[in-house]
């Protein structure tokens, strides 16, 4: 007969109400995924509509203004751009030939290494020997529209002209600076011989021959310009000159008489 064997009753394991053990990780009240779904799956997100969407849509409408304003920019540079070589084009053909010639000869008169450019020092000069004596501001602002970089220049030179030494280099290894062409000097001085004031011309003439300031013209400045310019006049012709337009009998032609004569 088989003997009964005693076993010790197992150790009970007490459980919280809910249906979770107490102290356990996976007890569904305790676990970090209590009332939520343990894989949670993400929503494709459209990018035409809601806000993240919006903020899209309007990034790009932003991106086209400012490409349509970009164009519209370069449209109406350019076509300041092109009116402007019209009108210097034109006050070309506007001139005679003898203005040509004396805007080739003051070019050519500070174009003092024979280039066919110059630079500001020299721009400033030769308008000034035209008559137009311009701020600094004015010169700076052709140069930067007709303008070219010196170091383009000199290494055109360089190719057309290969180096007698291979160490030899050019001269010019100072920053950047603008030179302008002879064609564009050409344009600019005869756009202003076009727009200049004939008046103002007249008055720059007198200045000439009143040197002193006196208001007038005088037999004296009559022989100074007369000898300067070569022309043997003689002393009875010079002031039968001046008493021929001296209305007011003061011994000289002022200003007004001077456009009178010159505008007739």
């Amino acid at each position: 007969m088989a003997t009964s064997t005693t076993h010790q009753p197992f150790p009970s394991r007490p459980y919280a109400p809910g249906l979770g053990r107490t102290g356990g990780q996976n007890t569904f009240g305790g676990t970090p995924y209590a009332g939520q779904t343990p894989f949670a799956v993400p929503q494709p997100q459209n990018p035409g509509y809601g806000p993240s969407g919006t903020a899209s849509g309007a990034a790009v409408t932003t991106q086209q203004q400012r490409e349509a304003q970009r164009l519209e920019r370069e449209r109406q540079e350019r076509l300041e751009r092109e009116r402007r070589e019209a009108e210097e084009r034109s006050a070309l053909e506007q001139i005679s030939d003898e203005q040509k010639e004396e805007i080739n000869e003051a070019f050519g008169l500070f174009d003092l290494d024979k280039d066919h450019h110059i630079d500001y020092h020299e721009l400033r000069v030769a308008l000034k020997a035209l008559g137009f004596d311009l701020p600094k501001s004015d010169i700076l602002a052709i140069l930067q529209t007709h303008g070219i970089p010196a170091s383009s220049l000199n290494q055109s030179n360089a190719r057309q002209q290969p180096l007698a030494h291979p160490d030899a280099r050019p001269a010019f290894t100072g920053p950047a600076r603008l030179l302008l062409p002879e064609a564009a000097f050409q344009l600019i001085a005869a756009q202003r011989m076009v727009s200049r004031d004939p008046q103002e011309e007249i008055l720059r003439a007198f200045e000439l021959f009143d040197t002193d300031n006196k208001g007038r013209i005088e037999v004296g400045d009559l022989r100074r310009v007369a000898r300067e310019l070569g022309e043997g006049l003689q002393e009875e012709e010079l002031r039968a000159m001046i008493e021929e337009f001296d209305v007011r009998g003061e011994g000289g032609i002022d200003r007004e008489a001077f456009l009178g004569i010159c505008l007739q």
